[in-house]
């Protein structure tokens, strides 16, 4: 039976595409933006987050752990080398400190879930979005949770960076009625360095998607110091130009409410003195972009 691996199903979603929707969210991303707001969806097996400050300092997971990992020395530490991130810690961590974020799931599974909320998908115009992470990491599964939606008369949307090969996205596009294509700057140079990958393949299937037909709606998270300089809006701008087919424009502004979640998982925040840009700010960069258009 096909499986995948989730991190999260939000239900009564209101910014993941049109009306109220169930945001179902992927793990493995194969891109490493600094700005990441979802970074437990990044690797695409389960992890270990632990969250300090509701750390009760009880003790009960110490015994619990299979690899005698945890120790507490004035404060409760986890050896990293020896965690296994089996999740066992966590069904005794009575605050909720310790959590496994990413559980296997079949196609079923999920569309159980899914249908919980038809009769809001039909009033609002809602449905399902597949997010992440990158759902398009887990080809297959997205696939056929999408192809499921479509036989259940459910409105689907796709949220992503559009890093995969083209006949994936061509194949998914079959079975996707909306695209939230997420597009971050320009310059291949300055996106391999805050991204971790090569626009190139962005770009061409952004534009190969559009010329399918398919129903887009481009999101450029506005990230200051990085993608907010004129040129690369201005560029921004004429690249989509050329793309009549995109339905919408939408410029998000960048913000820090992930911070917590790169602590609980050991990683380095890497933008910490960069702030959420302005309303003003951001309607600059809108018009600096759909002049253009």
């Amino acid at each position: 039976m096909l499986t995948g691996i989730i991190f999260d199903i939000k239900r009564y979603a209101i910014n993941d595409g049109p009306g109220i929707r169930t945001a179902v969210f992927l793990k493995g991303c194969p891109l490493d933006c600094w700005w990441c707001h979802n970074p437990e969806g990044r690797a695409p097996h389960p992890q270990l987050m632990f969250r300090a400050n509701r750390c009760a300092q009880c003790g009960a997971c110490i015994p619990a752990c299979p690899q005698s990992a945890i120790y507490l020395d004035g404060i409760v530490v986890t050896k990293a080398d020896l965690c296994t991130e089996c999740g066992v810690c966590t069904q005794v961590c009575v605050n909720g400190a310790r959590e496994l974020v990413g559980r296997t799931v079949t196609v079923e599974k999920v569309l159980v879930e899914v249908e919980r909320d038809v009769v809001f998908y039909d009033q609002s115009g809602g449905g399902v979005t597949l997010t992440g992470g990158e759902p398009l990491f887990q080809p297959r599964f997205v696939i056929e949770l999408l192809r499921a939606c479509k036989a259940h008369a459910i409105h689907t949307t796709l949220d992503t960076s559009g890093y995969a090969p083209w006949d994936v996205l061509a194949e998914v596009a079959h079975v996707t009625d909306l695209f939230l294509y997420d597009l971050k700057m320009m310059d291949e140079e300055r996106h391999r360095k805050f991204t971790g990958v090569s626009n190139r393949l962005i770009l061409a299937n952004l534009r190969r998607l559009a010329e399918t037909g398919a129903q887009i709606i481009v999101r450029i998270p506005l990230i200051p110091g990085i993608n907010d300089d004129e040129d690369n809006l201005r560029r921004t701008g004429h690249f989509l130009a050329d793309l009549p087919q995109v339905t919408r424009v939408e410029v998000l502004p960048y913000h820090d409410i992930a911070r917590a979640k790169y602590s609980a998982l050991e990683l380095a925040y890497r933008l910490p003195e960069v702030l959420t840009p302005s309303s003003e700010r951001l309607e600059w960069a809108r018009n600096m972009i759909h002049p253009c258009l």
